[in-house]
Formats: structure tokens, sequence, C-alpha cells
């Protein structure tokens, strides 16, 4: 961790070494798929992860300020103030499923999640990023353009990218809500169990930078 401090009239550098027990913060910035659409904050697979730190890994926390129904756009406005209240170690952005199935501009979707992961990388805070795919409605070419967007992200700005945790959940019926797009009560500990020790290795990284 960087941190700086002035000395007289220089600016000085200082390098913070955060010991391996400090405790690490996880900000979960996402959507509907993340904030439990239609089941208690209890019963998400946030809320899991969160109970399997304490007991196992209590040295990290996790946070969920997942708004359902957000986009990039939505996510872009409100980040600031929620790392302000949080401020957290490190942030994984779960955005741009609703911008994908509304048809937004690809470019718009990019310009907003660049933004948001320049925003937290000038303080200092690690960032991951979920790739999010859409079903097929818009057309191919979409799609395509869609699907390939968040790896093209990831690249430029050097973040990790964590593989879309709805991919197996989503083809099983006895997972998802009726509508066919949210996973249901029974999907949030499979989520958990996949979703756990990715977000355990993004913490671990955040405590050694």
């Amino acid at each position: 961790m960087k941190k700086f401090l002035y000395v007289g009239s220089m600016l000085v550098l200082l390098l913070v070494i955060r010991p391996a027990s400090a405790n690490v913060s996880l900000l979960i910035f996402g959507d509907s798929l993340s904030a439990g659409y239609g089941i208690s904050q209890a019963d998400t697979w946030v809320a899991e992860i969160e109970r399997r730190w304490q007991q196992d890994y209590p040295e990290y926390s996790i946070i969920n300020a997942s708004i359902s129904g957000d986009t990039t756009q939505g996510g872009l406005r409100r980040l600031a103030e929620v790392v302000e209240r949080h401020q957290p170690d490190a942030v994984f952005i779960e955005l741009g499923g609703n911008d994908g199935l509304r048809g937004f501009q690809i470019d718009s979707i990019r310009s907003n999640l660049s933004e948001m992961i320049h925003y937290l990388q000038n303080r200092d805070i690690h960032v991951a990023l979920s790739q999010i795919e859409i079903p097929p409605n818009m057309g191919p070419r979409y799609t395509d353009q869609f699907r390939s967007l968040f790896a093209n992200i990831a690249e430029q700005h050097n973040v990790e990218l964590v593989p879309f945790f709805m991919l197996d959940i989503a083809t099983d019926p006895g997972l998802m809500q009726s509508d066919g797009i949210h996973p249901n009560l029974q999907a949030q500990e499979a989520i958990a169990d996949i979703m756990e020790p990715q977000l355990r290795a993004i913490a671990e990284q955040a405590a050694s930078e």
C-alpha cells in the first residue's frame, strides 16, 4: 500500500507493508445477481461467504453494496459515496448485465466500467471484474461484442477477470427463479461454493499489496 506524507515542502512516498494477519475488506459492487433479488439479504451468496469467512478466515471481511437493477452508469454515479463509506481494500465489480439486457451502447458500458476501475486504482484499491454473459436476444453481433468487452477492459486496466458465476447455475431450472434470470434460494450456496475461493484469492492479493 502506498501513502504520501508532506515533510516541510517535500512530498514523501511511504510504502506501508500490511501484515498477513491484518483485516482486509472486500466490497461486492453489483446488481440483482449479487444483491439477492427475490430473497432475504441474509440468504444471499455474499452473506453465505461472510459466514464462512467469519468462521474460517476472520482476517477477511466482505461487504455487499449491490443494488438490484443497477447499471454501469448507476454504479459509476454511486461509487465514490460507497467507497468513502466503506473504505474497502478490494472491490469486485459485477455490473453490466442490465446494460446488456437493455441493449445499451457497448462504448458507453466500456466507458463506465473503465471510469470505475480508474477511480479505484487511483486510490490504491485492488480491483477485480466479473465477466458477464447475456441471452442472445439482442442478436449475435451485439452479444459477441458484449461478451468480449469484459476481457478487453480487464486486459486494458490490468485487473483480474473472474468467470461469470451464473454460467452453470442458469442452465439448471432447479436453481433459477421463475423469471429465468435470477438465481433462487437453493442456488445461493452453490454460488458461494464457486465464488468463495476466487474472492478469497482477491482478498489475499489485496493484503499483499
